[in-house]
């Protein structure tokens, strides 16, 4: 099951038991998927944040290719940080030089989301590439 649904309004539905729903701050876009079925795309780990956001269509900067070696996918994790991998040394090192760390920050490329369940993750307002190639962002 791949949806998208971008009416951060409408009432959200109950999630199956190996649903992950992943939704983008500030634009309230959901995505959902079944756990262990989305195809990896070849950017970051498998499963990861910024895999799930390609597999969709939604924009999260990775100038590096998803390789752990920049910090432009960047999100701050509003929800769901038990559903994610542990972070690990090399990502903790990297995000020591991204600008406005929190402490729910994480890399897209590195949070695999492990369990099923929901995620809120939002990008902050720095890191959003409003034009980018290939057209317009929808955050």
């Amino acid at each position: 099951m791949l949806e998208v649904k971008t009416d951060p309004v409408s009432p959200k539905t109950e999630l199956g038991p190996n649903t992950v729903r992943l939704t983008f701050l500030p634009s309230g876009q959901s995505v959902e998927f079944e756990a262990g079925k989305l195809p990896y795309q070849e950017h970051g780990k498998p499963q990861s944040i910024l895999d799930v956001a390609i597999n969709f269509g939604v924009h999260l900067e990775h100038a590096c290719g998803g390789n752990c070696a920049c910090t432009t996918c960047h999100v701050v994790v509003k929800k769901g940080k038990e559903l994610l991998s542990e972070l690990t040394e090399e990502e903790a090192d990297r995000l020591d030089t991204a600008a406005d760390l929190q402490l729910n920050s994480r890399l897209g490329c590195q949070a695999i989301i492990e369990k099923p369940g929901e995620v809120v993750v939002e990008i902050p307002s720095w890191n959003r590439n409003y034009i980018c190639e290939g057209g317009a962002s929808t955050l």
